[in-house]
């Protein structure tokens, strides 16, 4: 079975001024379907960038990524859009949920502006989505009236809303505190476990290392040995 992503050679350049920033710096690996994956380094080491790349949210300057099997440098910027809202999921950093629409409606958003899906069909998705990821009882209320903990569920339940291949979540548990980010980490691993969704994170956050499939080490916009993410893991093994 091929890779559910796999870069080769993977580099991204920008400019800033004169001064020709190295992001990536020739990077290659493979992720298979199903996988807990984080991707972990310093601040700076090309962890956003990546995620950027794989969910076609940028392309490369060079090299090959083939995401879902698809060469996603080669669709134009509507086409990248049609693919992401088919097959990956996002969750962002600071939440971004919409502030004056209700958590029901935010969840309910992609299928109506991505992935446009009968009413009945959107209730029934969404209903079940709440109830997986426990907040039902919030269905009603805006983003300013729910704990950030409730946010981030409710921001797992939206990427998940359109059954995308992958999911992809940048520094997820940042503004959340032990408790919440324990939970949120369970959460999001009993959904792998369940529905064979597949998460990426970057990551700083040692309890989320700690519980992947797979992790990289970025450094330098390069990948760091595997004993350098054997390291990493408590007890120097899974």
């Amino acid at each position: 079975m091929a890779a559910l992503v796999m870069a080769k050679d993977l580099v991204k350049t920008y400019q800033s001024g004169e001064i020709e920033v190295r992001a990536l710096r020739g990077i290659s690996f493979e992720i298979d379907a199903g996988q807990f994956v984080s991707f972990t380094g310093p601040s700076g080491s090309g962890k956003t960038t990546l995620l950027n790349l794989i969910g076609s949210l940028d392309i490369q300057t060079s090299g090959e990524l083939i995401v879902a099997g698809q060469a996603v440098n080669q669709l134009d910027i509507r086409q990248r859009a049609r693919f992401r809202g088919h097959n990956i999921g996002i969750i962002f950093q600071d939440f971004n949920l919409i502030p004056v629409l209700t958590v029901r409606e935010n969840i309910e958003y992609p299928l109506l502006m991505v992935k446009p899906t009968p009413a009945a069909e959107r209730s029934k998705i969404v209903s079940e989505l709440m109830e997986q990821v426990g907040i039902t009882e919030q269905a009603d209320k805006l983003p300013s009236q729910i704990s950030g903990g409730q946010k981030q569920r409710v921001a797992i339940a939206r990427a998940l809303s359109t059954a995308p291949k992958l999911v992809l979540a940048d520094e997820p548990t940042a503004n959340l505190d032990k408790a919440t980010s324990t939970r949120i980490i369970d959460l999001m691993k009993e959904l792998k476990n369940r529905l064979g969704t597949s998460f990426i994170f970057s990551t700083h956050d040692p309890r989320v290392v700690s519980h992947a499939d797979v992790i990289f080490v970025l450094e330098d916009g390069q990948l760091q040995s595997s004993a350098a993410a054997q390291a990493l893991i408590p007890g120097g093994e899974k």
